[in-house]
């Protein structure tokens, strides 16, 4: 599965390629047990089936998503619209990524988690997972 993010990474330009190969190192160095795979065609990692963090090519940049991002209280995180509860930060150049926060944000991704995994079986209701 890793990969499959590799080519996803391989197939970005310039800044955008070195901002995806940043991202992957940091992510897949935290996320010591989580699952690294292309989901609906861009790169995201789970913990137990529920995913947690990833990134995309968007217009505006690179887009570093958590699931579960609205909970984290962290202000520099912009918070999705709709129901659900991902929040994300945007990157056009790689100096602008600081490892110590989105280690600080990963850390938070595994044990603050909104029941994605389920999310169909439930009817389209989230519910928070009990920290582990």
């Amino acid at each position: 599965m890793i990969s499959d993010i590799n080519k996803y990474n391989s197939k970005q330009r310039g800044e955008d390629k070195k901002i995806c190969n940043e991202l992957f190192r940091i992510i897949k160095g935290y996320l010591k047990g989580g699952e690294g795979k292309v989901w609906h065609a861009h790169p995201v990692w789970f913990l137990d089936g529920n995913p947690v963090a990833g990134y995309s090519k968007l217009k505006a940049g690179l887009q570093l998503m958590f699931w579960s991002g609205r909970s984290f209280d962290e202000p520099i995180l912009i918070g999705g619209k709709g129901r659900f509860k991902d929040a994300s930060i945007m990157y056009t150049k790689v100096t602008e990524i600081k490892e110590k926060e989105i280690k600080r944000w990963l850390k938070k991704a595994t044990f603050i988690q909104w029941d994605y995994k389920n999310i169909v079986k439930r009817r389209g209701k989230l519910i928070r997972l009990e920290s582990k």
